[in-house]
């Protein structure tokens, strides 16, 4: 038995979407914006585009999962979705939305994860989202101050 929770965080960021993907775009680099994210393993021989699998070790407190993930979404400027294929399961993207002509972005990510019962069940899943989205909030907050810098 797997319980789901739906997370959904936001921010607006002062480039364009353009700027925002070439930040974005690379995977590789998501671990120097996302503090939950502590590695990552590519799993294929491409590191862009659909298709493209990988391994992150991810540490929430004390607990640490490897979370397997193939890009099923890659639309350059515009969206970049996963499958979560590990422990903790589901589906996650990165939308791009031009605010203002394009000359800011708001980046939406939403995740549907489904948590293993063992996890603490509906109340482990929820605690778990709550957890995540404060976390997933700060990586924005984080990841908005490296898109703000000039090229």
């Amino acid at each position: 038995m797997r319980f789901e929770h739906d997370i959904t965080v936001s921010v607006d960021i002062d480039a364009t979407t353009a700027d925002v993907w070439a930040v974005l775009e690379p995977i590789e680099t998501h671990v120097d914006w996302m503090a939950d994210a502590e590695a990552i393993h590519f799993r294929s021989d491409q590191t862009r585009g659909e298709g493209t699998a990988f391994v992150c070790d991810t540490k929430v407190g004390p607990i640490r999962l490897r979370d397997e993930m193939e890009i099923t979404i890659w639309r350059p400027g515009a969206e970049m979705g996963v499958e979560h294929r590990g422990i903790v399961t589901g589906r996650g993207s990165f939308r791009l939305e031009p605010i203002d002509l394009d000359r800011r972005t708001r980046m939406i990510w939403t995740e549907t994860l489904s948590f293993p019962w063992w996890m603490g069940g509906p109340i482990g899943a929820f605690v778990g989202g709550f957890v995540l989205e404060r976390i997933w909030r700060r990586n924005l907050r984080t990841f908005r101050s490296l898109a703000e810098q000039p090229r």
